[in-house]
């Protein structure tokens, strides 16, 4: 059975300049390499 994910995708970086809630710095995709990342956004109106 072939690998389902295979390759590799290259993810743009996170932005510096967005207000991250509950982070003292803005991440880094370094920082999450070989961890499974999840990102929760919502909006206000």
């Amino acid at each position: 059975m072939p690998e389902r994910f295979a390759g590799r995708v290259r993810a743009p970086e996170f932005p510096t300049d967005t207000i991250w809630v509950g982070a003292s710095a803005p991440p880094r995709l370094a920082d999450a390499r070989g961890r499974l990342v999840l990102l929760d956004f919502w909006t206000f109106c």
